[in-house]
């Protein structure tokens, strides 16, 4: 089964880094300037909690439904429930990486599907794909955390 492994830091501590993954709207915040995110349903990040959205890559429209598991304030799980993908699951965890840095590691295991279905998946989620879309992640992240931790710091 094929592995996505993608690992960054961001200069802030980690329960920032984590409070910020739990935010309300998460997913639009983290979607590529690019992609369209149509959520349908958004619940408060928790075990057995429920993502259902459209993401629109250029104008192919991808349907997904994913539950979440393991939910800690350092990390959680995602797996595929209703999607593209004959398998996925996504693993968020957060790391301390020194006093005001955090490690984000991203770990999908996943497979395509067969035919028509898994063709559109391999092309949209190839391992090119993964890379471009969670290196667009890693800076949408850092930028917004980083904002974030300067409006803190302006009300005080």
């Amino acid at each position: 089964m094929p592995v996505f492994d993608f690992r960054f830091t961001v200069d802030a501590p980690v329960d920032v880094v984590s409070a910020f993954h739990f935010e309300p709207g998460i997913l639009k915040t983290l979607t590529p300037p690019l992609m369209i995110m149509q959520v349908h349903r958004f619940e408060p990040l928790a075990d057995e909690s429920i993502n259902d959205f459209t993401m629109w890559m250029g104008p192919v429209p991808i349907r997904w439904k994913a539950m979440h598991s393991s939910v800690s304030t350092s990390g959680f799980t995602d797996t595929q429930v209703a999607g593209p993908m004959k398998f996925w699951t996504h693993t968020h965890s957060f790391a301390a990486d020194g006093e005001n840095s955090t490690e984000v590691h991203e770990y999908i295991e996943y497979e395509h599907a067969g035919g028509l279905r898994g063709l559109r998946s391999r092309l949209l989620f190839s391992r090119i794909g993964l890379l471009a879309l969670f290196t667009m992640r890693k800076v949408i992240t850092r930028r917004e955390v980083r904002r974030r931790m300067a409006r803190a710091t302006a009300q005080f």
